[in-house]
């Protein structure tokens, strides 16, 4: 059984966790970087379109699902803690 690690006090955001590779300032400059060089090396309207579709598919994913489930588990927890 793997005891769960609870997050450290100062860590009021899920961001503090993560290192600099996974914060959202690097999420968002890789799809922008990964659509502009598709553009430019390809353009090909259809391949950056389906892209652009990825990208923004990984963007919702990474920079507002998991944030929210992650503020929703530490709500949770904390309300564990209390009763």
């Amino acid at each position: 059984m793997v005891p769960k690690m609870s997050p450290s006090p100062s860590a009021s955001s899920m961001w503090g966790l993560k290192p600099w590779w996974c914060q959202p300032w690097s999420i968002l400059l890789t799809g922008v970087v990964i659509l502009a060089a598709s553009w430019w090396l390809l353009q090909r309207w259809w391949i950056t379109t389906a892209l652009t579709a990825a990208v923004l598919l990984w963007w919702w994913l990474f920079l507002v699902l998991v944030p929210t489930a992650w503020r929703a588990e530490q709500t949770a927890q904390k309300q564990n803690q209390g009763s």
